[in-house]
């Protein structure tokens, strides 16, 4: 799913360290998340942010219940290629986009909220598939 949008871009020219795809990945995770926690906006509606709004380790099961769903075993191997090494990364990439006005944030989150939460080797490598997962 690539929108290429020029403001991802623009992002990514400031801040090589992250692949325009793992912008484009966060954006998905979080309407991911959101769905997992009954928290997404109705279509078309912005809505009140307060009611939509995840914390940053909600985010981050979000994008590891994510990853794990379309990525598989490959999903550490994905990140990495991408430049993500820890959850660290994706507070780097969730306050770029707020940085950019792409995404937005309460009084309360900081990129602290994804300091060190779990590690990516192994929140991605240890993968059962289940019955669901084959529907």
């Amino acid at each position: 799913m690539s929108m290429r949008h020029a403001a991802l871009a623009e992002i990514v020219r400031r801040d090589p360290r992250y692949a325009y795809e793992a912008y484009e990945f966060v954006y998905e995770a979080l309407s991911h998340t959101q769905k997992l926690l009954g928290r997404l906006p109705p279509q078309g509606t912005a809505g009140e942010a307060a009611a939509h709004h995840v914390t940053g380790r909600q985010l981050l099961e979000g994008i590891r219940d994510l990853a794990l769903r379309q990525f598989g075993l490959m999903a550490r191997i994905v990140f990495r290629c991408w430049g993500i090494e820890r959850t660290d990364d994706f507070g780097e990439i969730v306050f770029n986009l707020v940085e950019a006005g792409l995404m937005s944030k309460t009084e309360e989150d900081s990129r602290a909220d994804f300091h060190n939460v779990f590690d990516l080797d192994a929140a991605l490598t240890q993968y059962q598939i289940t019955l669901e997962d084959l529907e």
